[in-house]
């Protein structure tokens, strides 16, 4: 028995024979079978892709949906504890004393204005300037020369070149 060896390598230098096309896939050979089989690849992804598709999009909008249910669930849980609230008398005496300033017979009712600490108030500001100046033609009658000329002009004329 005689031994085969690798065929030599080439250097990156050697110059290598184009590949015939032509021969390459002359030497691939399909049956009937193949090509029956390789039809029914294509049409099975032709009839799954657009299901698969619808699929996904429905996943989607039963995800969105299940979401919205969960923000409406935890308002409907807000809003019942509102009402509850609501109902207890103590609350709604406390909210009309509060906010629309109700009392009760006899009661004295103060309302402090400024209770800010010194610090919390706003300085006023100095005055822009110590006097007022003129301008020297008045905008207004400028504005209304402005516009009732061009209100009543015949004719536009645009840019010459």
């Amino acid at each position: 028995m005689a031994k085969t060896t690798a065929p030599p390598s080439r250097s990156p230098g050697d110059r290598r024979a184009p590949v015939d096309v032509r021969d390459w896939v002359g030497g691939i050979r399909f049956s009937a079978f193949t090509g029956i089989m390789l039809g029914l690849v294509v049409l099975a992804v032709f009839t799954l892709v657009p299901t698969v598709g619808t699929y996904i999009d429905q996943r989607q909008q039963i995800a969105a949906l299940e979401r919205s249910v969960e923000v409406s669930t935890d308002e409907v849980a807000a809003l019942e504890a509102e009402s509850e609230r609501w109902a207890d008398t103590a609350y709604v005496t406390s909210q009309a004393r509060s906010r629309l300033y109700y009392k009760k017979p006899g009661e004295v009712v103060y309302l402090v204005d400024n209770d800010l600490p010194d610090t919390a108030i706003p300085q006023e500001q100095a005055a822009v300037s110590d006097e007022v100046e003129e301008t020297k033609n008045d905008w207004m009658a400028q504005f209304v020369r402005s516009v009732t000329g061009a209100g009543l002009a015949e004719t536009v004329t645009g840019p010459t070149d």
